[in-house]
């Protein structure tokens, strides 16, 4: 396993849900802090939820008590639970790797070093 890869997206209707994976090599997972970012159409790539470095979980505030990031450290995987998705869902959703995250700059994507090829989330009616 080398990086990060993200499976798990498609398509869905308004209030449906997905599960997102993110499989990371072993050196990965263990040294360095996961979490998952999307980029919508036209708009920069934005931070989603991730564990920092303390192991605490930080969502962004428009996804809380939605979507919720878990990890498995026995498969190496972080996955992002998404209910009631709504049409400004949509976009491609990417995982990735910082060597340490804090609550203060979570969400600036030039803190992460590595980034799987992205997944596309598509809700639609």
């Amino acid at each position: 396993q080398v990086g990060l890869a993200e499976s798990g997206g498609g398509s869905v209707q308004p209030g449906g849900s997905l599960r997102l994976s993110c499989a990371a090599s072993g050196t990965i997972f263990r040294a360095y802090c996961m979490g998952w970012f999307r980029q919508r159409p036209g708009k920069e790539r934005e931070g989603i939820a991730v564990f920092d470095t303390d192991g605490e979980i930080v969502y962004k505030e428009s996804v809380k008590g939605r979507f919720t990031i878990s990890k498995d450290n026995a498969k190496n995987t972080v996955y992002l639970q998404m209910n009631s998705l709504k049409p400004e869902d949509t976009a491609m959703y990417y995982c990735a790797a910082a060597p340490w995250v804090h609550r203060s700059s979570w969400y600036r994507v030039s803190e992460y070093n590595y980034w799987g090829q992205g997944t596309q989330v598509t809700v639609s009616s």
